[in-house]
Parts: structure tokens; C-alpha cells; sequence
């Protein structure tokens, strides 16, 4: 990083918004991604637009690589600095700049936390459904980026179905605002689409138009135990078969469960295989119908046990069960690789089964959990990082199950991207046309290759 543009760096934003010594860039080194981490040359934190586009403009100058950032919780490496790059991170701008109940939009900073988005929108009586499991401290920049997805994606869907409108830096330094508050905008190609999901390899996003919804009236949880993956697969396939589309409809395996009880000392049976977590939200009528047929159609395919949640208290100590799996894995082993694959509805328990074979196989221990309403499934490999070994054998069964994944007609990740992480696995999928239209795009926007270089693709 040559001095003369840490100088222009330091004028525009203050000394104070500029680090380069390496024991204050050792927390952007890496992001939430397990075994990557790579030094940059510099990090700075613009406080609005107009910031970020003169980072922008002055590193594009000097020809310097740009990596942008929000709170680093990717886990696939697409926030994981390049040697030398310019880390820009944005969670100063963490500002909430309107909310309109009466066009049901909220426009806010890149920077905000994605839980004070639904929070704000609570106080109008409206909701933001997009839940990922980083919701209390990923940012809603980083979500747009990473094209985030969550718990209650079954029914909601995921971030790109409630980005309205983007504020955009190019990645020359202009700046460009895509979308608006209209319900319907046919006018040119959908441009704002183009950024969602891009990992910052296109632009940096620095402010958000989401679309809400009204807040739910009512919400019923239910708790279901089975003596086999199968039934719970069953079941799922059942709820669906029956047009009832749950708000969350979610499972741990037997390995996790374990996990997540002595985690969370919730009063989980730990002998049974497969827990399923089953939320109804909606008009109370309705709500009350669907969680007693659930409850019929759990017990139908063989639940050995079904609850339902007396209160919301009671109802957040069993949601505590899903929500937690992840914390109650990573407590096992030095190193936790969260991994993200999705196959239709219909082969999941086929997956599992593969999962489970190929940990047996490695010699890993591997605990899966997942949106099962959705497909998508997290098999969570608890390992060391320093024993090269065991990561050779992880590298090995990771992609084993990738391979069995698109077989079965899925795809390598459901939401957390593909960043460094998975890209050795997208030509799998991918045929090669569409191969070349990714760099067709990329070239178009970024012909000297200074944003994010290296991520969803060499």
C-alpha cells in the first residue's frame, strides 16, 4: 500500500478511519469462514456514500484491489481479504434513513444489523421476514452481497425477495441508485438483481429500499421427535402435500440434538434421530388449523412425540433448539466448517443418509442440520485445523457430498454463497455458457478486476 495514497485515504476520511498496522488488522484478516485468513493492506470505514465512492475512486487510481465488508459473518470466504487490498468496511453506516407504512418499504445504510431492521419495522406494525442465523449481528449490506437466506425462507423467501432498490458504488467510483418503491417496474433489464448475491465482486452496496410486510397476528410452534430421519422426511413432504406452508419447518439430526440439549439444557430426549421444529404464522383462525394438522400429520408418519408451544416464552425455549445448533456444535471441536447444500424436498433423506455414510467413512464427525421445509441442508464437520490430515479427509468428504448433492438434482449452496469457499465446486454445476456469461458480466463492470478478485470465480 504506497504512501502517497494512505495520504489521500487519511484526508478523506480522518487519520482515525484508516488502519495499517498489522496488530490492527488482524480482525479483518478473516471473516466467518473456518481456516482462511490472509493480512490486507489496509482497512477503512467510510461513514456514507460519498466516502466509499472517493475510497473507491483513489484506489481504482492507484490500481489496488478492494474487498469489501460488513461484519465479516460470511462463511464462505467472500469478505476474506486479498493480500495487499483494500478492506472498505461499512458498518459505520448504520443508519436507518426512512420507513413508509404506507408503501410498506424501509430504506437504510448497508451497515445496519439485520435484527434492528425487523425491530424497526415491529414499531409500524410490519415485518421483515428474512431471518438468517447471523440476524443479531450480520448487516443488511452483507445480506444483499451474500443474497442471505434463513428459518422462515420456506414461506418468505430470501433477501432477493424484498430488495426494492439499491444505492451502488461501481466499481470506478460512480455512483448509482437501482429500483424504487413501485410494486411493478418492467423498465429495462432488472439491474438491482444483478448486484443481490454478487459478493461484492460488482460493486459495494451502501444503502437498501426493503420491502415489509404486515407484522403476523398470531404464531403457533411445534415440537416433533423421531426414531428416523425417513420419518421426518415424511413428514415434511406430508405438511407440503397437505398445502400448508409453514413459516419455519426446520430439523437437527441426532448428533446435533445431543449438542444442542447439553448446550441448552432445554429438556430434549437426546436417544431419538431426528427433531423436527415446526412454526405456523398468520390469521389466528388459520394459524390454530394448520398447527393442529401438522400435529395430526406428525403423528400420522411416526412422531414418537409432538408439542406445541402453551406461550411465546415456551415457544422461544423450543426455537432456542434450532437457533442454537450451530453455537452447541462449534463447542465440540477446535475448528466447526459450517457447509450449505440444497436438493429438492424430495431427496433429502437421501442426503442425510449420504451425509451420514460419508462421516462414517472419513472418519469425521459430522452433525447436519437445516431447513428442511426448503431442502437446505448444513452438514456441520467438527474438526482441527491443525491436523492436516483430518482436513485432507474433510476436503475429501465435502466434495463427495457436493457431487452426490447435484446428482440429485441440487445445488452447492442455498444461501451462503460461493465465494473462495465453494468456487473450485460452481463449474460442477454450471455448464459452460453460463460460465462465460459470469465473466462476460464481470469484465463488463470491472474490466481491471480490482473488486474482489478471486471470489465465486478465478
Amino acid at each position: 500500500m504506497n504512501a502517497p495514497l494512505l495520504e489521500a485515504l487519511r484526508d478523506a476520511l480522518g487519520p482515525e478511519h484508516v488502519l495499517t498496522e498489522p496488530e490492527d488488522l488482524i480482525p479483518y484478516s478473516f471473516d466467518g469462514t473456518a481456516a482462511l485468513h490472509q493480512l490486507p493492506g489496509a482497512v477503512v470505514f467510510p461513514a456514507d456514500t460519498e466516502q466509499t465512492a472517493a475510497c473507491v475512486r483513489l484506489a481504482h487510481a492507484a490500481g489496488i484491489t478492494v474487498v469489501p465488508r460488513g461484519s465479516g459473518t460470511g462463511l464462505s470466504g467472500g469478505s476474506l481479504p486479498l493480500a495487499g487490498c483494500l478492506v472498505i468496511v461499512l458498518v459505520r453506516m448504520d443508519r436507518i434513513l426512512e420507513t413508509d407504512p404506507a408503501n410498506l418499504t424501509l430504506h437504510a445504510q448497508c451497515g445496519v444489523v439485520t435484527k434492528t431492521i425487523d425491530d424497526t419495522a415491529a414499531l409500524h406494525g410490519l415485518f421483515y421476514p428474512p431471518d438468517p442465523g447471523s440476524m443479531k449481528i450480520s448487516t443488511i449490506g452483507g445480506n444483499v452481497a451474500e443474497n442471505s437466506g434463513g428459518l422462515r425462507g420456506l414461506k418468505y423467501g430470501v433477501t432477493r425477495d424484498y430488495v426494492m432498490g439499491l444505492r451502488v458504488v461501481l466499481p470506478d467510483g460512480t455512483v448509482t441508485f437501482l429500483g424504487n418503491k413501485c410494486v411493478k417496474d418492467v423498465a429495462g433489464y432488472s439491474m438491482k438483481d444483478l448486484f443481490i448475491g454478487s459478493e461484492g465482486t460488482l460493486g459495494i452496496i451502501t444503502e437498501v429500499l426493503l420491502k415489509l410486510l404486515p407484522r403476523p397476528a398470531a404464531r403457533r410452534t411445534l415440537l416433533a421427535l423421531y426414531d428416523s430421519m425417513e420419518q421426518a422426511a415424511a413428514t415434511v413432504s406430508a405438511i407440503i402435500a397437505a398445502h400448508i406452508i409453514p413459516c419455519t419447518l426446520e430439523f437437527l439430526d441426532q448428533m446435533t440434538l445431543r449438542c444442542v440439549e447439553d448446550y441448552a439444557k432445554i429438556g430434549l430426549p437426546t436417544d431419538c434421530q431426528a427433531l423436527l421444529l415446526m412454526e405456523t404464522d398468520g390469521h389466528p383462525a388459520a394459524v390454530e388449523d394448520e398447527a393442529n394438522r401438522m400435529m395430526e400429520i406428525a403423528r400420522a408418519h411416526g412422531a414418537r412425540e409432538v408439542r406445541m408451544a402453551a406461550d411465546e416464552a415456551e415457544a422461544t425455549r423450543l426455537a432456542t433448539a434450532r437457533r442454537s445448533a450451530f453455537s452447541a456444535l462449534a463447542r465440540m471441536r477446535p475448528t466447526t466448517i459450517l457447509e450449505d447444500v440444497t436438493v429438492p424436498r424430495s431427496e433429502l433423506s437421501k442426503l442425510v443418509a449420504f451425509i451420514a455414510a460419508t462421516a462414517k467413512r472419513h472418519q469425521l464427525l459430522v452433525g447436519t442440520f437445516g431447513h428442511m421445509g426448503d431442502g437446505n441442508l448444513h452438514p456441520t464437520f467438527l474438526t482441527n485445523e491443525r491436523d492436516h490430515d483430518e482436513m485432507h479427509r474433510v476436503e475429501l468428504a465435502l466434495s463427495e457430498i457436493v457431487d452426490e448433492t447435484l446428482r440429485l438434482g441440487g445445488t452447492i449452496t442455498g444461501e451462503h454463497g460461493v465465494g473462495l469457499a465453494k468456487k473450485a465446486f460452481l463449474p460442477r454445476q454450471l455448464d459452460g455458457g453460463s460460465l462465460t456469461l459470469l465473466h462476460t458480466i464481470k469484465k463488463a463492470l470491472d474490466p481491471a478486476g480490482l473488486f474482489n478478485p478471486g471470489k465465486i470465480f478465478d
